[in-house]
């Protein structure tokens, strides 16, 4: 691929105008980004024209008129060969400029400067490789979760990932006594430390809010005990009816009544 060349001064001519300083003019009315052609609207035609040179900056010479292909004369634009100066601030300026490009750009067809891309996340773990406290409950419901979902744990066979989960279930159930046993003990103990701690407090205001002397008192004094009753067994109940021979009398009348009823069913 053949190297572009810069445009080259070929003359020295000036049209003897006072040099075009890029300040006094509007910014979109020239271009002087890095990297691309330099070029600027010629103020006497308006129109686009190339800057030629390196250190000497000049507007190429141009035609002022747009009609020589139907016999027109050419007549030079008396903006030819003017000189240029460059005395603004380049990146301020091209930044000014990406930006008002942007705000002038349809809403649908902006992008950011800069693209961010989330990240795609990484695969779950196996239940099988999960590595957190192992409980009895846990071990039983992940083994049941994936002989529910994997079609190679049949009957009594297991996949790779099913016979792991099956050994830490009946490892978790032979542990489970020993565990259960570890809990409670922590538990009793926990209790009893929670229990030393408070009880001396508890006391005191217990003995605060009852009055510790009138307890003390009520305690040791010794009061009769009510006739007829028993410490165990409660009140003493009458084992005997209070009118016998009423009672007598009442027993053999339910006698004879029965009799009666008896002989009428036999004799039907």
């Amino acid at each position: 691929m053949a190297r572009k060349r810069p445009g080259r001064v070929r003359t020295k001519n000036t049209n003897r105008r006072e040099a075009l300083k890029l300040s006094t003019l509007a910014p979109e009315d020239y271009n002087v980004r890095p990297g691309e052609t330099k070029s600027i609207t010629c103020p006497d035609c308006r129109t686009w024209r190339r800057i030629m040179g390196d250190t000497v900056l000049k507007i190429r010479e141009h035609c002022i008129s747009d009609k020589l292909a139907e016999g027109q004369k050419h007549t030079t634009c008396p903006g030819s060969d003017q000189l240029v100066v460059v005395d603004i601030d380049v990146q301020r300026w091209q930044a000014k400029q990406d930006r008002l490009l942007r705000d002038a750009m349809p809403q649908d067809n902006r992008r950011a400067a800069r693209q961010f891309y989330k990240p795609l996340p990484a695969p779950a773990v196996p239940i099988s490789r999960i590595t957190t406290e192992v409980t009895l409950e846990m071990t039983r419901q992940s083994y049941l979760a994936h002989r529910k979902g994997c079609i190679r744990c049949v009957d009594g066979q297991h996949c790779t990932d099913g016979g792991v989960l099956a050994r830490r279930y009946v490892l978790a159930l032979q542990e489970e006594p020993a565990r259960r046993e570890a809990r409670e003990q922590l538990e009793r103990q926990e209790r009893r430390a929670a229990r030393k701690q408070l009880a001396p407090a508890t006391r005191k205001a217990q003995w605060a809010r009852h009055g510790g002397e009138e307890v003390e008192k009520a305690n040791n004094r010794c009061t009769a005990r009510t006739p007829g009753h028993s410490e165990f067994r409660g009140p003493v109940l009458p084992m005997l009816p209070q009118d016998v021979e009423a009672h007598d009398q009442r027993q053999a009348e339910l006698g004879r009544q029965y009799a009666r009823k008896t002989m009428v069913t036999s004799a039907s």
